[in-house]
Parts: structure tokens; C-alpha cells; sequence
């Protein structure tokens, strides 16, 4: 069982990687702001495509914030990060703010669910033997 300084540290991490994701990336994608159009052809995305991303972008983060559906979300989340990489790296812009979002987030995942520290670590046995902390 993790601690519940581990834990609450995890919820925390989780609800602003979810702030981020949802409330200053996702949501931003179906409001109109000045510059949105250059950005977008900047990155050579059509703007039609901003609520596509947006509606992706707030999806897997929602599964993400589900506890049930966490892991889940959070592959999909690190999937949808990747395109994020590559359409900054195409036009050479910074690219690692994805990569800090989506180390955090694995980060607060494995501080909430100690079993995808073990995974990762390569100890599938503590995650067979019961005691991985991962009961609902």
C-alpha cells in the first residue's frame, strides 16, 4: 500500500497535469484568441482540425483522471504528447515541455499506483504477489 504522503502527492500531481492538459491546452482549442490561426499554420495544422484536437486532448485526459481508467489514459495521453512532440520538432520549435508533462504525469500514476513503479522497474513479481498497492 503506498503512503499517503506518496499518494496525495500522486492526486496532486494528477490533478495538475489534468489542469493543464484540460484547462490551458484542450479547452483553448475551441475558443477563439488572437494568433490562434498563426499558431496553427505554424505548425501547419489547419485550425478546423483545433476542436478535433481539443475533444482528443480533453477524452484521454478525462481517462486519465479516472482512477479505474488511469493507465489506460495515461497511454493514450502519452500517445497524443508524442504528436505533440513531433509537430514542434517538424517546425523547430521547443519540444520538451510534452516530455515534462508526460514524465509528470507517469510520475503521479506510479506514486497513486505503486504497481506501475514495479512494471517499470522490472519487478513484475511484486505486481503477481499481491502486495503491489493497487487495490481499489
Amino acid at each position: 500500500m503506498p503512503s499517503k504522503a506518496k499518494r496525495i502527492t500522486g492526486y496532486v500531481l494528477t490533478a495538475l497535469v489534468g489542469l493543464f492538459l484540460i484547462g490551458a491546452s484542450g479547452v483553448p482549442k475551441f475558443i477563439y484568441f488572437p494568433g490562434k490561426k498563426e499558431m496553427f499554420d505554424h505548425l501547419g495544422i489547419t485550425t478546423d482540425l483545433s476542436p478535433v484536437l481539443g475533444v482528443l486532448e480533453i477524452a484521454v485526459t478525462l481517462l486519465f483522471l479516472i482512477p479505474r481508467t488511469s493507465f489506460v489514459g495515461a497511454i493514450l495521453v502519452t500517445g497524443y504528447l508524442g504528436g505533440a512532440i513531433w509537430a514542434h520538432v517538424r517546425v523547430g520549435d521547443p519540444w520538451f515541455f510534452p516530455i515534462i508533462i508526460g514524465v509528470v504525469m507517469w510520475v503521479a500514476l506510479g506514486l497513486r499506483k505503486p504497481v506501475i513503479f514495479s512494471l517499470a522497474c522490472g519487478c513484475p513479481s511484486a505486481c503477481l504477489s499481491g502486495t503491489n498497492g493497487n487495490t481499489p
